[in-house]
């Protein structure tokens, strides 16, 4: 879809950091990063003034006509969840979907995605605190409690807070393509992909590069970026950070969230996806570039975590 308006629809007493994600990521002009930005606006009904959680106000929004006219609509956690939102908010989102529109639902958004009848039938995710009410209140809605975020056709749901973050980065993805949501990412500090199918049940944020403080496995990992095309070993690797294969493990972990076999398979990857858009070289090629021992492996991986095709890919996305 090609999403050139995306509008931020509030009812009242929103989550101010949801709403700053919509901001920084659909808002804020990239374009000197190369990025092609979106006619934005922040909107509520009538325009009128709206209280955010932390007790300030904001003003000089936009009314609802913009949204209605709106490509992407977002709605972040507004209060209550035991209240649908005004029919002003709720029509706006039902004629969004009927027209094609995407809307998506951050945290405690997705509540008025259900109000508005959107998610009868469909997969999504919520907060894991949530979840029970959530069922309660929607129980034809097709539930993932264990996802960060979910995409079903254009209705897009996320989980916690900074799950909002991987959901626009991943909307930026399908937009922009893998190149600007990697420069979004580490324009925010954030890890440019983590796949909508983790576990929300996490002891600490997971992000796909080291710890700012963990120099060794930043260099380790840096190393390892530039030469995605050969093979690696976790001893090899271990050696080369002057670390025993115990600790390297458990740095690892700590630093990127997973292992290292599943972190390097995600940044070949998005290299391939890189190169598929670019539309130069060969699958077999590409599946040589990014280390893969043939085309049919590069296949398999890319159908198992992507869930499509490198050539299907390439046909969606491909600037080349």
């Amino acid at each position: 879809m090609d999403v050139k308006r995306v509008a931020v629809v509030l009812a009242d007493q929103v989550s101010p950091f949801e709403l700053g994600v919509a901001c920084e990521v659909f808002g804020t002009d990239r374009s000197a990063d190369g990025i092609e930005g979106w006619d934005f606006a922040v909107c509520s009904p009538g325009g009128e003034n709206v209280l955010s959680w932390s007790g300030f106000g904001l003003d000089g929004l936009a009314s609802l006509d913009f949204a209605a006219s709106a490509d992407l609509l977002i709605v972040p956690t507004c209060a209550p969840r035991s209240a649908s939102p005004p029919e002003p908010v709720l029509e706006v989102l039902r004629d969004a979907a009927s027209r094609g529109a995407w809307v998506a639902g951050f945290c405690a958004g997705v509540f008025s995605l259900g109000y508005a009848g959107l998610l009868d039938g469909r997969n999504c995710t919520v907060h894991w605190v949530y979840e029970q009410e959530f069922r309660s209140r929607f129980p034809t809605a097709r539930v993932d409690p264990k996802a960060l975020y979910v995409d079903d056709g254009g209705v897009l749901t996320s989980a916690g807070t900074v799950a909002a973050v991987d959901l626009c980065l991943h909307l930026v993805r399908e937009l922009r393509g893998v190149a600007a949501a990697t420069t979004l990412a580490r324009r925010m500090v954030a890890a440019p992909h983590r796949v909508g199918g983790q576990a929300q049940f996490v002891q600490a944020p997971v992000p796909e590069t080291a710890a700012p403080d963990d120099t060794v496995l930043a260099e380790a990992l840096e190393w390892i970026e530039r030469r995605l095309d050969q093979p690696f070993t976790v001893a090899e690797l271990a050696r080369r950070s002057g670390l025993g294969e115990r600790t390297f493990l458990r740095r690892f972990s700590a630093a990127t969230g997973t292992t290292p076999h599943r972190w390097l398979t995600e940044r070949r990857l998005d290299r391939a996806q890189s190169l598929l858009e670019e539309g130069r070289l060969s699958i077999e090629d590409i599946a040589v570039a990014c280390g893969y021992a043939s085309a049919a492996a590069l296949r398999h991986q890319f159908g198992k975590l992507r869930g499509t095709s490198p050539s299907a890919y390439r046909k969606t996305f491909s600037v080349g």
